[in-house]
């Protein structure tokens, strides 16, 4: 199968070639007819499979021939969980899009308002927004939502968890009843699929890969470690290796700075990416370590969905997720369009709920590892250090309660080649059964 046969019109087809692509991967195989139908869609495939341009391509091609939008009025919208992942999504509407006499934009927290309501004034065809920062523009009459004919919901399990469910039902209730409506996701709770289920039209179900599986590519492995010794054992794993670019989560934003300046004082280079940061803070850190100016990116949940790293070797939960689901988007930071990668979790005896929860998520038993010097006694006092171990108290709450999927947190630099993988930057892969014109990009 190749593009040419989805039914997408020859400006799109030279958009998607000049980026060197001529098979679609299996959700965008699926994924691209059925929009083009204006049917319903609840699409989930594994992350770094193509989600992004699965909506994209044939959004703008039901877009291509209708009437342009008046003053501040937008044709279609496309809300994200952060700005990360609003950065990403509006550089692939503009690649597959240039071809065409279409106006998109961007919008989100942590900058200047101003600019984005000067953007709007002419109206645009495509916006991609976050939702806190759409309603504040919205609220200052800066957006008009009479016009929509198409809402996506990129990362739908997110965006319709507990965290942005009042403020995606607020932008819910101002669009037109009549609109075609998109969900990509990479997983569906069985929760989240009745609520997402409850907004849609008798929606075409497309998954693509078993709900809530991780990528074969990747090697999942389990170093289990004493209490309070988790720095320690990231540190020497980092440098016995020579590990030389390595994205580590953890659960809090106290966390990731704590986690960051001590590897810097170790004398592993280390930036801290979260909500708190500010935008030229996030910008640059991203730019740092994709540049492989810093070795290690600590990162909250923040960077599991949208980030994209060309060739991300190493992932590492320095803490386990308390949401299992959150496991699988971490992961799948690496390993994207078939390349391989490891993804490493240090677990403490305290996080074995944790740990046998995400097992019980994805069906697998993920091997165990201990390296000599830190095998882990269960009856070692509990860390003093509340960054070197996971709270007993009740699970974390959701991201936006931390600031992290709010519109107000930061968004990444654009990839300078981006292409139909949400996100990856490779040739191969999911792609990998068709010719490809030219070699991948670098960094």
């Amino acid at each position: 199968m190749s593009f040419t046969t989805l039914g997408l019109a020859e400006p799109l087809l030279r958009a998607v070639a000049e980026q060197g692509y001529e098979t679609p991967s299996p959700i965008q195989a699926q994924a691209i007819p059925a929009v083009l139908t204006g049917r319903d869609i609840m699409a989930a495939a594994q992350t770094g499979t193509g989600k992004t341009a699965g909506f994209t391509l044939p959004l703008l091609q039901r877009l291509m021939d209708g009437k342009k939008p008046s003053p501040n009025c937008i044709r279609a919208l496309v809300l994200t969980p952060t700005r990360e992942l609003a950065a990403q999504v509006q550089e692939s509407v503009a690649t597959y899009g240039k071809f065409l006499p279409l106006r998109s934009a961007v919008v989100f927290g942590g900058v200047g308002i101003n600019p984005q309501m000067m953007a709007l004034r002419k109206g645009v065809d495509v916006l991609v927004a976050t939702p806190g920062r759409l309603l504040d523009l919205y609220n200052q009459r800066a957006v008009r939502f009479n016009e929509v004919q198409i809402l996506v919901l990129d990362e739908a399990d997110r965006m319709l968890d507990m965290g942005f469910i009042h403020d995606i039902k607020k932008v819910l209730a101002l669009l037109p009843r009549q609109r075609q409506n998109l969900l990509f996701s990479a997983t569906f709770s069985g929760e989240i699929r009745q609520l997402a289920e409850g907004l849609l039209k008798q929606p075409l179900q497309i998954e693509v890969s078993p709900r809530n599986s991780t990528v074969a590519s990747v090697t999942q492995t389990v170093y289990a470690v004493d209490r309070g010794r988790k720095t320690e054992l990231l540190s020497k794993l980092i440098r016995d290796n020579n590990w030389e670019q390595v994205l580590v989560f953890t659960r809090t934003k106290h966390g990731a700075n704590r986690l960051a300046e001590k590897l810097e004082r170790d004398g592993v280079t280390a930036a801290a990416i979260h909500g708190n940061k500010s935008q030229g803070a996030r910008t640059r850190a991203l730019a740092d370590f994709k540049s492989n100016g810093v070795r290690v990116l600590v990162a909250t949940d923040i960077a599991a969905r949208g980030l994209d790293i060309e060739q991300l070797p190493h992932v590492v939960n320095f803490e386990l997720p308390n949401v299992s689901e959150d496991y699988v988007h971490r992961i799948g930071r690496t390993g994207r369009a078939g390349a391989t990668g490891d993804a490493i979790s240090l677990v403490e005896p305290d996080e074995d709920k944790l740990l046998k929860g995400i097992e019980r998520l994805i069906k697998q038993t993920l091997p165990r590892q201990i390296v000599a010097g830190f095998k882990p006694d269960p009856n070692a006092p509990r860390a003093h250090d509340d960054d070197e171990r996971p709270p007993r108290s009740a699970p974390a709450r959701r991201p936006r309660a931390s600031g992290e999927n709010h519109s107000r947190s930061g968004h990444a630099p654009k990839s300078n080649k981006p292409h139909p993988q949400q996100g990856s930057q490779r040739r191969t892969g999911e792609l990998a059964s068709g010719k490809h014109r030219g070699g991948g990009s670098s960094h």
